[in-house]
């Protein structure tokens, strides 16, 4: 049985493929330049670009309606005994390959440790503090309605 703040290993692949998926291609490739050399990775599907529908809810809680198409690219490789999957939003095939590469490389007890000290966890705190800075700016931008009510 898993300790409750301990993430499971689904969601902590979920949380690491979140990170590498909205990483750019250059990011990916200068974190696995500043790894030690990976052996040769077997590639099972290579990249390749598609459509999925993506699906919405009105008012967040409402009921699903099909939004629109979204163009993904898919790819899988296997690096030793682990295969690695990624599904990333856009055509940018050497993203997807280095996406792919990492999650097969994460899985691997061996490098897990040193791919998350490298490549992802720096990732996350910039991916973090870009948010931080846009929530700032639209926080900076709100009109509290109640307010102006009140000032009359």
């Amino acid at each position: 049985m898993t300790q409750p703040d301990t993430p499971s290993p689904k969601s902590a692949r979920q949380k690491w493929m979140a990170v590498l998926a909205r990483a750019s291609a250059q990011e990916l490739a200068d974190g696995l330049a500043a790894l030690p050399a990976l052996p040769e990775a077997e590639m099972l599907r290579a990249p390749e670009t598609g459509l999925v529908m993506v699906r919405g809810r009105a008012g967040g809680d409402g009921d699903a309606f099909n939004l629109g198409e979204m163009t993904v690219t898919r790819c899988a490789m296997r690096l030793g005994a682990h295969i690695g999957h990624a599904y990333i939003a856009g055509r940018d095939h050497a993203k997807a390959r280095l996406a792919a590469l990492l999650d097969a490389a994460l899985q691997d007890t061996a490098r897990h440790d040193a791919v998350m000290q490298t490549i992802v966890e720096p990732l996350a705190t910039a991916q973090q503090e870009a948010r931080a800075v846009e929530a700032r700016k639209a926080a900076a931008t709100r009109v509290d309605f109640f307010t102006m009510a009140t000032m009359r």
